[in-house]
């Protein structure tokens, strides 16, 4: 991947050799292709939780809409193995690049964002790692886990509520970078009509389903019970006993999927 400039590259001193590394580490082949490949693997992910979210609007009982839902799904396949160690792979060297572009960010906000990206694609590689070892939990399971261990500490409640709404608001940025397609600022060119749309509906798929998610935070820590705080896949079950529900999760559905074809393009189109 091409070296981005960014400020600290030319700085002096232990800061300048952290970022001459980061840069070093982040233009290789093997993380450039990796990076890519993560993109790649993100996009079948959605694709297969697109497939679930259908199952589950259509009311089909042990479906699970969600990464650990799609990761299960590939488990119980005859190659399952072998894609659940791609799967590890590619987000460990996308997780790995995310965190060169935070050493070597121009400015706090992008540091940020990508120290949060290199979060996330960490935790679905060690999602992967737990299937891999038959020891993989839902999404479920895991929000409620987690969403229990905040509650047990000090103002722990406070802390759930805080994060449910920092999840809204990151769906809600979702929704508006959809909208405003400043998700071709990700992309060092310009794809197909239908690509971008596929992007724009995706990203707002994507925000609907986390504000709901961060609505179920919220209100876990509003009411002290850390069962209301149910991940993706809990939160389309909830829509779907909505009125038009049903219809709503379709869509949702329908915008993972979207969601998945424009992760493809990117795989291959990213600005790095």
């Amino acid at each position: 991947m091409a070296a981005s400039g960014g400020a600290g590259d030319h700085g002096s001193g232990a800061p300048g050799k952290l970022s001459r590394v980061a840069g070093d580490v982040v233009d290789n082949r093997v993380v450039d292709a990796g990076a890519r490949a993560g993109y790649a693997v993100n996009g079948f992910l959605h694709l297969l939780i697109a497939w679930l979210g259908l199952q589950v609007a259509f009311g089909r009982t042990g479906a699970k809409a969600d990464p650990s839902g799609a990761m299960a799904l590939v488990a119980g396949n005859p190659l399952g193995l072998v894609v659940l160690v791609a799967i590890v792979v590619a987000f460990v060297l996308l997780a790995v690049w995310q965190v060169g572009e935070c050493v070597r960010g121009p400015d706090t906000g992008d540091r940020v964002k990508a120290a949060a990206k290199a979060f996330i694609y960490l935790a679905l590689a060690w999602s992967a790692v737990l299937f891999l070892m038959g020891v993989g939990k839902s999404g479920q399971a895991q929000a409620k886990d987690a969403t229990a261990t905040l509650m047990d500490l000090p103002f722990g409640p406070v802390l759930v509520v805080v994060v449910g709404i920092a999840v809204a608001g990151i769906g809600g940025y979702h929704i508006f970078k959809g909208w405003t397609e400043r998700f071709r600022s990700d992309l060092a060119s310009t794809p197909s009509r239908f690509i971008l749309m596929a992007g724009k509906v995706g990203y707002i798929a994507k925000g609907v389903a986390l504000i709901a998610v961060g609505v179920g935070l919220v209100t876990a820590g509003l009411t002290h019970q850390p069962s209301k705080s149910q991940g993706l896949d809990g939160a389309l079950h909830a829509m779907v006993s909505l009125p038009w529900g049903q219809l709503v999760v379709v869509l949702v559905a329908a915008g993972f999927a979207a969601f998945g074809l424009y992760s493809f393009s990117r795989a291959r189109r990213a600005r790095t």
